[in-house]
């Protein structure tokens, strides 16, 4: 205890002689574990560096000063369980460095590890690494603030919905989370009501949705990689996005999913499945909630994932380019009356179904006389230009059959079964209403490397 009073008494001396002064440079401030660091943030100037030595911290704090928190190889904030571990009131707050443990549990409170108020705009969250929060990183109207390299694991052991998210971003405009790692919990990011962020270059394991948007407009997410979570990319209610270069391997349920989402430029992506054995095991704890859209899983699709490649459900004129969806049990499931959307030069590789769409209108997967590539189409190119010579359907009377009654698919391999679909062949007038391709490329695009967002 004399200690503690003594390191508390020398740091805050050293704060009045650099007043006294008049010193015009920031001040140095190094703290060691014994000390009351949130005295030693209340007696800090604007500018100045606070510098915390290898240790333990006792929080929770609170920073009303326009400093740095800056933690050395080691150094840590601890809270007692209750409340948030780390609260930034002031702008042009920087905390880097520091692991960061021990929030509380109320979801009322968003109780979280690092907590950016709504005037601590232009906060720099950098090289922290935060665990055993509810949420990690909570930007709740910090504009212009940034989340930066951070390696962020939420709760274990708790169902599912439960558990908060990696990175909050409320109301919230310009703010960039960039080249962050973050596993369990609830949402990787969870942005809602904002505008003009970008999401760039983060690592998202074992969660709910790597990255969930509602009604977030003109923001960017690229460059990520969302691997064995129950779902890659959720977009709701929310437009003029651009989502470009990420990846989506292995996710259980979709890759990406645009609901309610609108005039927005989805290119270069790659959405890949492949068996779930030993991904599902890592939601320790957890529960199968599903999010807010219904799932569809057979027997076949039990161990393997994602069920979708994409799922657009009312999305409208949104522009699909360049990507690459390969080993899902649906390649695109296209319902709900969207409308507009431009849908060239993507490559379905080895899905089950290529495409799912119950709806009597025709649409025509292709512009400018360029479609997309199809690995099931068995095409000729007898001019040699790249197109093929046939347009290509992916879905007959026979797929209307099996979506609307699933117990058909005893009888797939039945003689009659079989009679259709040649008959279909010889007098296209008997195919349904649907997607047709009708200049489907003869050979896959260039396969979208997982791109780093500039």
């Amino acid at each position: 205890m004399a200690m503690t009073v003594l390191s508390t008494i020398v740091v805050v001396a050293a704060l009045f002689s650099v007043a006294a002064t008049g010193a015009a440079s920031a001040a140095r401030i190094d703290v060691v574990p014994s000390s009351d660091l949130q005295a030693v943030l209340n007696g800090a100037s604007d500018g100045d560096t606070v510098a915390l030595a290898p240790g333990d911290y006792r929080g929770p704090i609170r920073i009303e000063r326009k400093l740095a928190l800056i933690g050395q190889p080691g150094a840590g904030v601890l809270g007692h369980g209750q409340g948030s571990v780390i609260t930034v009131v002031a702008p042009d707050v920087t905390v880097r460095g520091l692991a960061v443990r021990g929030s509380g549990r109320d979801p009322q409170t968003m109780d979280s590890g690092i907590f950016l108020t709504q005037t601590a705009e232009r906060a720099l969250i950098e090289g922290n690494r935060l665990e055993d929060n509810l949420f990690g990183v909570n930007v709740h109207g910090a504009r212009g603030s940034r989340v930066a390299h951070n390696t962020i694991e939420g709760l274990r052991g708790i169902r599912l919905n439960d558990a908060g998210n990696g990175v909050r971003v409320w109301n919230a405009p310009d703010v960039v989370v960039d080249g962050n790692t973050i596993r369990y919990g609830r949402d990787g990011i969870f942005s809602v009501t904002s505008t003009k962020d970008r999401f760039i270059n983060n690592r998202f394991e074992k969660v709910r949705f790597a990255v969930h948007y509602m009604y977030t407009n003109d923001s960017e997410i690229s460059g990520n990689v969302s691997v064995g979570n129950h779902g890659g990319y959720a977009i709701m209610y929310s437009n003029r996005l651009t989502i470009l270069g990420n990846v989506s391997e292995r996710d259980r349920d979709f890759g990406l999913l645009l609901n309610y989402a609108n005039f927005s430029r989805i290119e270069r992506n790659r959405v890949v499945g492949g068996p779930l054995s030993g991904i599902s095991a890592d939601f320790e704890g957890v529960d199968a909630d599903k999010g807010m859209m219904p799932v569809e899983r057979g027997a076949a699709a039990a161990e393997f994932g994602p069920t979708k490649c994409v799922f657009i459900y009312n999305a409208n004129k949104n522009r699909f380019r360049d990507n690459w969806f390969e080993s899902c049990d649906i390649g695109v499931h296209f319902t709900a009356g969207s409308e507009g959307n431009e849908i060239v030069g993507n490559a379905f590789i080895g899905n089950r179904n290529q495409v799912k769409y119950v709806g009597t209108r025709d649409l025509d997967w292709s512009k400018d006389g360029r479609g997309n590539y199809w690995s099931d189409n068995p095409a000729f190119d007898l001019n040699n230009d790249g197109i093929a010579d046939a347009a290509y359907r992916p879905n007959d009377l026979v797929d209307r059959v099996l979506w609307t009654a699933p117990a058909a698919k005893v009888l797939i391999n039945s003689p009659a079964v079989q009679v259709l679909r040649w008959a279909q062949s010889q007098f296209p007038a008997l195919y349904p209403g649907g997607v047709v391709d009708t200049h489907p490329l003869i050979a896959p695009p260039a396969l979208p490397m997982p791109g780093v967002a500039p």
